[in-house]
């Protein structure tokens, strides 16, 4: 096999973890970052020969807040391991509030081409309901210093917080906006098991939105950012013409990539590789010399296709039918007619013969499509095996 063209790395460190968060982190625990250095170093070397890469993606856990030394301790790190190419997407995540001129610089001199920034709000009121630890006032500063810096600009913009209204969140969008950033990325607030939020949900100290407020808050993004020149080329991602995240396509196309970091999971073809999500476990084991992933999940070829189908419906472009068969060998009506036919009849999908795609309407509701694709449902009926 070809090696992967894209890589993703995880860096755990966090100042202190939001009460929806249920990634991988470490929060407060930098007297950990020497362990993870080794840790990383000896994983980069699992390949054997350096990966040139298309598109990197440095996310977390908060990378920045390492600083610039933690940048310039990255940058070594993937020397002569991670090779981006002649115009490569170089992405990191960062906090509002870690950017500073220094980090700036060390990002540049990283070779970071976008920076993908997790502003999830530009309301003091909405960002203190998210447990969030910058203010309204870091978000645009960090925005402009970046732009000041070359780099790519996304922003993520969390809606349906505990206590938002309508008209918040139509602020906070407005607000977004005035910024121009390049890309913007939208997401409801999900309540995760075993996070502060779900416990204090629990006990009635927080109500979540409803799913008439969600679907109207999702609406007046898609309102407002398409009405303002984005294009929605994914159900949660809109971008300016051109300023799409070229790493997070990869995933959408099924494409190969590897993977570092507790809790990372590389792709290779049919294979998933996941990592222990436990720092603690990630690093003791690539300590002792022993294989960090903790799921190893292979797919047969009718659900690699499945999956497939899932992540081509969930981008605007929708699903080619020529393409969808080139790549994995089976035909999308094998698996998908049925299905497909239903949402046409309810306006959740137009198909004219060679693409198939979701409406506005079936975006809207496409987590709920997908169960009769991933187990078979109504589209088995030609045969095909369920997965």
């Amino acid at each position: 096999m070809t090696p992967p063209r894209a890589a993703y790395v995880h860096v755990p460190f966090c100042r202190h973890r939001c009460g929806y968060c249920d990634f991988s982190v470490l929060a407060g625990r930098d007297d950990l970052a020497d362990a993870y250095f080794r840790a990383l170093e000896t994983e980069l070397a699992r390949p054997g020969a350096p990966l040139e890469l298309d598109t990197l993606y440095v996310g977390g856990g908060t990378p920045t807040h390492l600083g610039a030394a933690g940048l310039g301790r990255l940058r070594e790190a993937f020397a002569g391991r991670l090779l981006p190419a002649a115009g490569a997407e170089v992405s990191i995540e960062a906090n509002p509030a870690d950017v500073r001129p220094d980090l700036v610089a060390a990002a540049r001199a990283a070779g970071v081409t976008r920076v993908s920034l997790g502003a999830q709000s530009l309301s003091a009121r909405t960002l203190a309901a998210l447990d969030r630890d910058h203010a309204p006032d870091d978000v645009r500063r960090a925005v402009e210093l970046l732009g000041e810096g070359g780099f790519d600009v996304g922003l993520d913009i969390m809606i349906a917080a505990p206590g938002q209204t309508l008209a918040e969140a139509e602020a906070d969008l407005d607000a977004a906006l005035a910024l121009r950033p390049g890309h913007v990325s939208v997401y409801c607030l999900t309540w995760e098991k075993g996070t502060r939020f779900i416990g204090l949900l629990a006990r009635g100290v927080l109500e979540r939105a409803t799913e008439s407020v969600e679907r109207a808050m999702i609406e007046a993004a898609i309102d407002r950012l398409e009405g303002a020149g984005y294009e929605q080329y994914e159900v949660s991602n809109f971008a300016l013409p051109g300023k799409r995240c070229r790493h997070n396509e990869v995933y959408w196309d099924c494409r190969p990539w590897e993977a570092f970091g507790p809790g990372a999971a590389r792709f290779l073809g049919r294979t998933r590789t996941t990592n222990h999500r436990s720092p603690f476990t990630w690093m003791k084991r690539l300590r002792e010399g022993v294989d960090p992933a903790a799921e190893h999940e292979r797919m047969s070829e009718t659900e690699a296709a499945r999956e497939r189908i899932v992540l081509g419906l969930r981008r605007r472009d929708g699903i080619v039918r020529e393409a969808f068969r080139a790549a994995g060998g089976i035909e999308f009506d094998d698996l998908a007619a049925d299905a497909v036919r239903g949402w046409v009849a309810e306006g959740l999908a137009v198909d004219d013969g060679r693409r198939v795609r979701l409406t506005r309407a079936g975006m809207l509701v496409s987590d709920g499509l997908w169960p009769a694709i991933l187990r078979g449902g109504a589209a088995a009926a030609s045969g095909t095996e369920p997965a």
